[in-house]
């Protein structure tokens, strides 16, 4: 098999790629990597040295891509599906990027902040700069809720780039700062996303490593 994607069923951003390959049904082989494995680590680090997930090996075409909105983008072209992650026209595709980068950014990588936080020892904790991604991550929240009062998907009435984006982004940040009840569109949201069969077939894959995710 052509594609081989490095990952571990828990991370938010392998989940944002898992999606995009069961959106379409694209062959693959998973390799979960353990960083935890001393063994296991500096093999993937060899592969790609920043030593983050997600990363795509494409034998067929002699690439290792890294990145989840850049993998998200060659399966897009190499390896296209019934559901197209970056829409034809221009406009579109712009907006399409914004709503990627608008979920990583301003949601995705404050939750971080917080879940890393509580894996921090009791003398390295940083309460200001946890204080500071709650507030960052509401202000966004609140932005999309004004957005999917009026809409289905992150951009319009299409699943994209953008709602694989958001749906990791959104199910962990109901996790350390619930949804509800400040923001019911986002919610309703999120359940659509969590009910969407790709998304629903990486959080089943992920069930047995939630025990792992760092409690408040």
């Amino acid at each position: 098999m052509s594609l081989t994607l490095h990952f571990h069923p828990l991370s938010s951003f392998c989940h944002k790629v898992l999606i995009a390959l069961y959106e379409n049904g694209t062959p693959f082989t998973p390799q979960m990597v353990d960083l935890g494995d001393a063994a296991q680590r500096d093999a993937f680090r060899k592969l790609w040295p920043i030593g983050k997930f997600p990363v795509l090996r494409d034998e067929a075409h002699d690439r290792t891509v890294a990145e989840s909105s850049i993998i998200i983008e060659y399966l897009d072209q190499h390896y296209p599906g019934k559901t197209r992650f970056i829409p034809a026209d221009a406009e579109q595709a712009r907006a399409t990027r914004m709503g990627d980068r608008f979920f990583d950014l301003h949601i995705h990588l404050h939750m971080q902040k917080i879940v890393g936080d509580r894996l921090r020892p009791a003398d390295g904790k940083d309460p200001h700069g946890v204080d500071e991604a709650r507030t960052r991550m509401a202000t966004a929240l609140g932005m999309v809720e004004q957005d999917m009062a009026s809409r289905s998907w992150a951009t319009g009435e299409v699943f994209t780039l953008a709602d694989c984006a958001a749906a990791p982004a959104l199910f962990y940040a109901d996790k350390v700062a619930p949804l509800l009840p400040a923001f019911p569109n986002v919610a309703a949201y999120l359940e659509r996303l969590k009910q969407r069969p790709s998304y629903a077939r990486a959080l089943k894959e992920a069930e047995p490593y939630f025990r792992f995710f760092p409690k408040g």
